[in-house]
């Protein structure tokens, strides 16, 4: 899904997101991906996308950066374990996250 294109800071402005990691700030996002699949995101996700998922482990953050997405947007109000934040700030990876059900905020990203 292609979205305008815009900062990250930006996004979880607009969002209204909670931030988890903000290791960059300015990184620009120009689309939506959702899925929990972890090898099939790894295949699929566009370099810069907003990846939507309710996973919170280390292993997010891995294919977050072999994917080099734009951010992980984690949605129902999961939250990362401490070994993913850990790794999360050390691969500057932004994480925001959400209470709102992965539907309803893949619906209010592709508004924008």
């Amino acid at each position: 899904m292609r979205i305008k294109e815009l900062k990250v800071c930006e996004l979880k402005n607009a969002l209204g997101l909670e931030t988890v990691t903000e290791e960059a700030a300015d990184r620009v996002v120009c689309c939506g991906y959702a899925g929990d699949l972890l090898s099939w995101v790894m295949g699929r996700a566009p370099e810069g996308c907003v990846w939507v998922t309710v996973m919170s482990n280390v292993n997010v953050i891995a294919v977050a950066s072999l994917a080099d997405v734009g951010c992980v947007l984690l949605a129902e109000g999961a939250e990362l374990d401490a070994a993913a934040l850990e790794k999360a700030r050390e691969q500057k990876i932004n994480v925001y996250r959400s209470p709102l059900p992965v539907f309803d905020l893949c619906a209010a990203l592709a508004s924008l």
